[in-house]
């Protein structure tokens, strides 16, 4: 299925760009965040259209990613959690957990689905963890897992 992209879309394609994708990534991901048009000829018109305003969009997304970027860069948070007495936790850190934190800590709100663990946090530690908060903008945090005093 032909699309053309809305947004810079990490190792698929650039804004304006017409690109063949499967029809199930297209319709569900592409189409459905609104990152992709499908590629009708008065869909291109309008593309070219509002390309350069599609541009600023992302040039500010790109630059907002840098300032959070450059304010959590390598940055270390701590959660505190239950766990048993060999330091494995009950449960395990998710995504949704470390979005809060990031919120409560330093105001900044980041989507779950943008957070991604190098390895799965199941226990007492220090681990790290992506963030991929624009196409060509990553960055790292450390999340400290401590140990909850019970009560």
């Amino acid at each position: 299925m032909k699309v053309i992209l809305l947004e810079n879309v990490g190792k698929i394609g650039s804004i304006g760009e017409i690109i063949d994708v499967k029809r199930g990534f297209a319709r569900n991901f592409l189409i459905a965040k609104k990152k992709a048009l499908f590629a009708s000829k008065e869909n291109i018109k309008e593309v070219e259209k509002i390309k350069n305003d599609l541009n600023k969009k992302d040039l500010e997304k790109k630059n907002q990613a840098k300032l959070i970027d450059e304010k959590i860069k390598n940055k270390e948070y701590i959660i505190k959690k239950l766990s048993t007495e060999n330091k494995e936790l009950y449960g395990s850190v998710k995504p949704t957990e470390i979005s809060k934190i990031l919120k409560e800590i330093d105001n900044i709100e980041i989507n779950p689905s943008m957070i991604q663990p190098i390895s799965e946090i199941k226990m007492l530690g220090t681990f790290k963890v992506n963030l991929n908060l624009h196409s060509e903008i990553q960055s790292n945090i450390n999340i400290k897992v401590i140990a909850e005093e019970d009560k």
